[in-house]
């Protein structure tokens, strides 16, 4: 396996290739993404980079889980051909002029509570693209509006990168596996809980009014006071009402102690 830092490090790969961009902290979500990427490509390319771009002042960059040396056994273990881990200095050598925006998906949702966050996420991910110049990335249902706005980009400004989805994959208790759950004490763990059940009580019903109340009582039990419940059209999340018909993305974001997860599910309407 190869461990590149710079471009020029890159290994030339013969055969299709794919992207799975991380942040690092790998856990099994990303192992299984790493799986994924195995069916749509002769070779693995995994970044590792905490990308300063899209954090806010006063969010966590500094305390980021970075467990780099564990990243690159997992990575070896799963038949990574490199790992690509440049410096901020690499990424950004000088100030930015030309980002990528987001336009109107990038304000909403997510995206209203992190102002800036999905410019700062489409940004890294083009120069990702062509610093390795993969056939294919993958990237996990979980940040599902992350999902979003990166097929739009690649469908907007005709990116020849190939968009994979992979489901959300979770503990064993319904927790959706994250690299901020190790922020998490055992109680606030149990209180956490809160938010894949609110999303099953959603999934059981079809009707949008009906699934927001389900969802909503399930964490007003709890006592959590969401930064948002909605329910999405999964291209464009805009919020649906209950004149729509088909997929839609029931997503939350709350805070669990001084720890932010999201979570999301996929229902039929």
């Amino acid at each position: 396996m190869d461990l590149a830092r710079t471009r020029d490090e890159l290994p030339e790969l013969a055969g299709r290739v794919a992207l799975v961009p991380t942040m690092g902290a790998l856990h099994e979500g990303h192992r299984s993404l790493i799986r994924l990427a195995h069916k749509h490509a002769d070779h693995v390319v995994v970044s590792v980079f905490v990308n300063p771009l899209q954090f806010g002042p006063s969010e966590d960059f500094s305390r980021y889980p970075r467990t780099f040396e564990q990243d690159l056994a997992a990575c070896e273990a799963e038949g990574v051909a490199a790992v690509f881990a440049p410096s901020v200095e690499e990424m950004y050598p000088s100030p930015l002029q030309v980002t990528v925006s987001s336009g109107t998906m990038g304000t909403i949702v997510e995206g209203a509570v992190r102002p800036g966050h999905f410019d700062g996420v489409l940004t890294v991910v083009l120069k990702l693209f062509n610093l390795v110049r993969p056939d294919v990335a993958l990237f996990g249902q979980k940040d599902a509006q992350q999902l979003a706005v990166i097929r739009r980009m690649v469908g907007d400004l005709n990116v020849p990168v190939e968009i994979v989805g992979a489901p959300t994959l979770r503990e064993d208790d319904g927790l959706a596996m994250s690299s901020r759950n190790v922020y998490l004490s055992a109680d606030e763990r149990v209180r956490a809980l809160a938010l894949s059940r609110a999303l099953r009580a959603g999934q059981a019903e079809r009707a949008p009014s009906a699934v927001l109340r389900a969802a909503q009582a399930v964490l007003a039990d709890e006592g959590i006071e969401p930064d948002y419940l909605v329910l999405v059209d999964p291209a464009t999340f805009t919020e649906v009402d209950d004149r729509y018909y088909g997929t839609a993305v029931l997503a939350v974001a709350a805070r669990i102690g001084t720890t932010r997860l999201i979570d999301n599910v996929l229902l039929e309407l």
